[in-house]
């Protein structure tokens, strides 16, 4: 049997509000490292329409969508791969998931995560290339809410478009003393009532020993005072189901997963559930995770001699190039839509002054590259990219390659304690040392 050796590469955060001409400086150097890989993956943060669809209740902090048009200037860049299951997938509800759907089939790309129904939105998407076939399995555990999960069909119904979802299982865990506070609360507020209620009619299980809640915070007994999360072991499961099949069609395995939420008071330090799915995604034969979320880069770890990128950052961040909303995210502010986008945008940012667009590493990210050959990891390098931050509103957003090495520095400073070396060379590119 032949040996497969197959290349990658990938991008984070697409949020593309705007046409981008593909003659600007620098695009197509970015454009030929993408398309170097047999495989370029990017995450595509925002729906596709021409906004004839209602605003979802529950959106993902913006109300995003673009033309469908914009799916050119990703081939462009040379992507052939995408998910667009994250916290924006259903800012226009089932209608403009479904719309993003379409237009991303009918531009023939790969894509998984996102779906008519739960199977549908959980099945990996397979892309052939001359140096293998490659699975894709997709994840979103920043919902913004838990009714952007797609439904299961049953026998005689069908299934609700939505995300394949990562639910996260989380636990305060407290002193004997402080698990008393919290317990005396409880019962002197009367904020379980209805929830007490419900359990001594039978409708919910009795809580176990030494667990306590207020309303939704769950609270248990132990010899510390600490914060835990984990993936919900149901949907855990499934991906895994995922990666299963997977094993069967393709050469490798990546998973893609969008989570924002933070470990300790860093931005930068993935949350615990996410390195144990992360860990469990490759223990179960996933060959790469390709995190992206929080539009800042995040740790890279080798784990059993696979790539676990926390997050990759930003690709394209057009966050206030937005041209309508629905009349929720106005009244967020205090407006009506008589108001301009422009006056809304002042608002939220103090008159530009904090918020995502005024953050330098929210415009500064890498594009890895890297080799399977024979199911291992024979090669892994990062090209540093910017964002143009210094550049007006209507201009910035757009990857260029960065010349000097800071933004690999701060990776490689934050990836040090997950045992990852990366050398940077002369050509201001790293090089992950397997």
């Amino acid at each position: 049997m032949r040996k497969v050796k197959t290349t990658f590469s990938a991008a984070g955060d697409m949020l593309i509000q705007r046409k981008i001409s593909t003659d600007y400086e620098g695009f197509k150097e970015v454009s030929d490292y993408i398309s170097k890989a047999d495989v370029r993956f990017f995450n595509l943060e925002t729906t596709l329409h021409h906004g004839e669809f209602f605003g979802n209740q529950f959106y993902g902090g913006s109300y995003l969508f673009a033309d469908p048009s914009v799916l050119e200037i990703a081939k462009a860049y040379g992507f052939n791969m995408l998910s667009f299951a994250n916290n924006h997938t259903m800012d226009y509800a089932h209608d403009g998931l479904l719309a993003t759907l379409d237009a991303v089939n009918q531009a023939g790309f790969v894509n998984a995560g996102a779906g008519k129904n739960l199977d549908d939105a959980a099945e990996p998407g397979y892309l052939d290339t001359a140096n293998g076939r490659v699975a894709l399995v997709s994840a979103v555990s920043s919902m913004m809410n838990v009714a952007a999960m797609a439904g299961k069909q049953s026998r005689r119904i069908i299934g609700r478009p939505g995300v394949n979802g990562l639910r996260i299982d989380e636990k305060i865990e407290l002193t004997a003393e402080e698990f008393e506070v919290i317990n005396r609360i409880a019962e002197q507020s009367g904020v379980n009532a209805k929830d007490n209620i419900s359990r001594a009619e039978g409708y919910q299980p009795a809580l176990p020993e030494g667990v306590t809640v207020l309303k939704d915070l769950r609270f248990v007994k132990g010899d510390k005072t600490c914060y835990h999360t984990a993936p919900n072991k149901v949907d855990m499961e499934r991906i895994k189901k995922a990666i299963y099949e997977a094993q069967m069609h393709a050469d490798y395995i990546i998973v893609s997963i969008h989570a924002h939420e933070v470990g300790g008071t860093s931005k930068e330090e993935p949350a615990q559930f996410l390195k144990e799915f992360a860990h469990e995604c490759i223990d179960s034969g996933a060959h790469a995770v390709i995190g992206h979320g929080p539009h800042l880069i995040r740790p890279l770890e080798i784990y059993k001699g696979y790539p676990i990128f926390y997050s990759l950052g930003d690709f394209i961040l057009h966050n206030e190039s937005i041209f309508k909303i629905p009349e929720d995210m106005y009244e967020k502010y205090g407006f009506t839509s008589d108001a301009t986008m422009r006056e809304l945008f002042c608002k939220r940012s103090n008159n530009y002054t904090r918020g995502l667009m005024t953050d330098r590493r929210m415009f500064e990210s890498f594009i890895p590259y890297f080799e399977l050959e024979d199911g291992k990891l024979t090669h892994l390098e990062l090209l540093p990219i910017e964002l143009d931050f210094e550049e007006p509103r209507w201009r910035n957003g757009n990857p260029r390659i960065k010349t000097d090495c800071n933004i690999l520095e701060r990776l490689q400073a934050m990836s040090a304690p997950y045992g990852t070396r990366i050398r940077i060379d002369e050509r201001g590119i790293g090089i992950v040392e397997l």
